[in-house]
């Protein structure tokens, strides 16, 4: 299977910056999008950004101009770099990666849809 591992989050006063970095391990055969969405205390999980293997990239409204993402495809990490942070920033960040995976033991390969275990960023006003 495929694991993600999220770290970068924190504390930060509104204005701040902070990145986020997400690094997959396994038997990766191929990621195809991996994204970032976050969920806010209360509310429902939401797209932060998204970027695919040929490095179109997507941004919720609210991030829009501020928030980069991006990836290094030889360390099948993602980033995701977050400027002028608002205290409506604050939520969980979840990583995502969606591909496929070799099958141990065979030759054989299927899709995943992973998620990691969430970072905390929180910004003060």
């Amino acid at each position: 299977q495929v694991r993600l591992v999220e770290s970068g989050g924190g504390l930060v006063q509104a204005g701040g910056i902070l990145r986020l970095s997400c690094v997959a391990s396994g038997s990766i055969f191929t990621i195809n999008a991996m994204g970032w969405y976050r969920q806010a205390p209360g509310k429902q999980r939401e797209l932060a950004a998204t970027i695919t293997s040929d490095g179109r990239t997507n941004y919720a409204d609210s991030v829009k101009g501020r928030f980069t993402i991006s990836r290094d495809y030889a360390k099948n990490t993602v980033y995701l770099q977050m400027t002028s942070l608002k205290p409506e920033d604050t939520a969980v960040y979840y990583c995502s990666a969606e591909g496929s995976f070799l099958i141990f033991g065979t030759t054989n390969w299927a899709d995943f849809n992973s998620w990691g275990q969430g970072t905390q960023v929180t910004v003060s006003s």
